[in-house]
């Protein structure tokens, strides 16, 4: 399940009952349009196990500060409500693959 991470909604997914997944991102940002197509692929593979979301920061900034983040794209994991791991920059399917399933 993909969903749309905004800084209203935010605290909910976090302390949802399903890990979640949060592609920090920016559309002028070129990384992040290579990886953006991987992460929902992994939306769909992990649906119904774990929340992806996607968070422009470009329009919810104050999250990006939240967890020092400085670089896009960074992917966030989070589980019951806490961050688990952090991913900054471009990576493959494989990679990312890794991290969803270590967050189960």
């Amino acid at each position: 399940m993909e969903v749309t991470i905004t800084t209203e909604n935010f605290e909910q997914y976090r302390n949802g009952e399903l890990p979640l997944v949060v592609d920090l991102w920016a559309t002028w940002c070129g990384p992040c349009r290579m990886v953006g197509p991987v992460v929902t692929e992994l939306a769909n593979d992990y649906d119904g196990k774990i929340v992806v979301g996607k968070c422009d920061v470009e329009e919810n900034d104050d999250i990006a500060m939240e967890f020092g983040v400085r670089n896009i794209p960074t992917i966030l994991f989070f589980k019951g409500g806490q961050l688990v791991d952090k991913f900054v920059g471009a990576a493959n399917k494989a990679t990312l693959d890794e991290k969803f399933k270590a967050l189960l």
